[in-house]
């Protein structure tokens, strides 16, 4: 029997809620719901391996009778763990427990090889290639466009500057199929384009990276970055392009990078969206000496 206990509220304390609705909302709110306490108890056994992939769970009525509930209960419950993709309906069989995302480390140090992080062109291409995965980019699309607030402030330019940006959707091949990634926009003062890095402006790849390209051509040459990594909830383009749940209930990872030259000069303001099921960070350091 799971290990699940019921609440007893003595009468005393129920009369003191009911005397006052704002006493009773905050412990109404604070109380998770019973089907909750259900999908929580089955995310656990999923976790601990006790369900495995590939696994069917119990039938409606066993799971009612196993966690002593009502039936419209149990499916709330597994209707929730079908909302975090953890368990999926099989028409005349049952439910299973699914195969997790496999996990991508990203290493947000630099590494020997390449001098780039992973997040970044040829680094992130090597990454993948480690682990004996294929990393595929779809063609970017590329804009002209204003810079706004927040992008004018990280590349040190004024409001209504104009910039290049560059969005590009990027996959990793896993068994033979490719799984959506990341999303990635970079932004890169329209000055760049003037001085002769004519190829930002293209609807092509710069297989090099433009890391590379923008020391070649220009001779800027990066020297730093500053990074900033929140969790929010994935928007509309998000979830249909990762493929996740519509209620929003898997979040993703949003990685803002902002990057300097040897002068000291901002350059290229990134924002990359990883989801958060099948990506994790590293960052390898070593104590000073």
């Amino acid at each position: 029997m799971p290990n699940i206990r019921s609440c007893f509220i003595p009468n005393e304390v129920m009369h003191w809620l009911w005397t006052s609705s704002s006493r009773w909302d905050v412990w109404r709110h604070r109380m998770p719901a019973r089907y909750e306490e259900i999908a929580a108890d089955l995310r656990r056994r999923i976790r601990d391996g006790e369900l495995k992939p590939g696994e069917r769970l119990k039938t409606e009525k066993q799971l009612a009778e196993e966690y002593d509930a009502a039936r419209n209960t149990v499916r709330d419950a597994v209707a929730r763990l079908k909302a975090l993709r953890l368990v999926e309906s099989r028409p005349g069989l049952g439910t299973f427990v699914v195969e997790p995302p496999v996990k991508f480390p990203i290493t947000l140090t630099p590494s020997e090889d390449t001098g780039f992080s992973g997040g970044e062109g040829r680094a992130w291409v090597d990454e993948v290639a480690k682990q004996q995965r294929q990393a595929k980019t779809s063609v970017p699309t590329v804009e002209i466009k204003q810079a706004d607030e927040p992008q004018a402030r990280e590349l040190d330019i004024e409001i209504g500057d104009m910039l290049v940006v560059r969005h590009q959707q990027r996959f990793i091949t896993n068994n033979g199929s490719d799984v959506p990634w990341s999303l990635q926009t970079s932004f890169y003062p329209i000055a760049l384009l003037d001085r002769g890095a004519t190829r930002l402006q293209r609807p092509e790849d710069i297989a090099e990276g433009t890391v590379a390209y923008l020391e070649e051509t220009l001779g800027i040459r990066q020297a730093s970055y500053r990074d900033r990594i929140w969790v929010r909830t994935p928007n509309e383009v998000e979830i249909r392009f990762f493929d996740m749940p519509p209620e929003g209930t898997v979040p993703v990872f949003v990685h803002r990078r902002v990057v300097t030259d040897t002068e000291g000069n901002p350059c290229r303001y990134t924002l990359t969206v990883y989801p958060t099921d099948r990506n994790e960070f590293m960052i390898e350091s070593e104590p000073p000496t």
